[in-house]
């Protein structure tokens, strides 16, 4: 690496760090409790939420139950850490297939596999919101019995009909 991928991590904001030394008296997915200087700390954890980009927010501890920590120690690691330093992408190996002289049919040649075991897949959150309105036949309903539709139709609807 270049030597910057612990500060880059730091400077990210995706990092839960320990505010002050103690011991983690406990740990899940959700959050992080420190036990330190006569007082306890809760730390949540960010778990799915969605950026400003659509992308994925997730933290993972990194810690465990009855470990004493330092101040300024990792506790979590987000989507884009590992270890406390940045850590984007994979190295891939591929081939550049020219088509005689070089032209549209040239090719990117990849490996099955990487789509297969969803090596590169992303996760993507999006929020949508609708509102409902009265009518002049009523108020309107969020429903999954959607006239004139056949069942078949409707089989992956929930009752809210998303």
């Amino acid at each position: 690496g270049t030597g910057l991928e612990r500060q880059v991590a730091l400077d990210s904001g995706v990092l839960a760090i320990a505010e002050h030394e103690g011991k983690i008296i406990y740990t899940d997915t959700d959050k992080i409790i420190l036990s330190g200087n006569r007082d306890t700390l809760s730390i949540p954890l960010v778990m799915y939420q969605r950026s400003n980009k659509n992308t994925c927010m997730h933290q993972k501890p990194q810690v465990q139950r009855g470990k004493c920590i330092k101040k300024g120690q990792i506790l979590a690691d987000g989507a884009s850490t590992v270890g406390g330093e940045l850590a984007l992408g994979k190295n891939v190996l591929v081939a550049y297939m020219p088509w005689e002289g070089y032209n549209s049919e040239d090719a990117v040649l990849i490996s099955e596999r990487l789509v297969y075991e969803d090596i590169y897949t992303s996760f993507h959150i999006r929020k949508y919101e609708i509102q409902t309105h009265v009518t002049s036949h009523g108020p309107e309903r969020i429903t999954n019995e959607i006239p004139h539709l056949e069942a078949h139709l409707l089989r992956n609807l929930d009752k809210n009909g998303i």
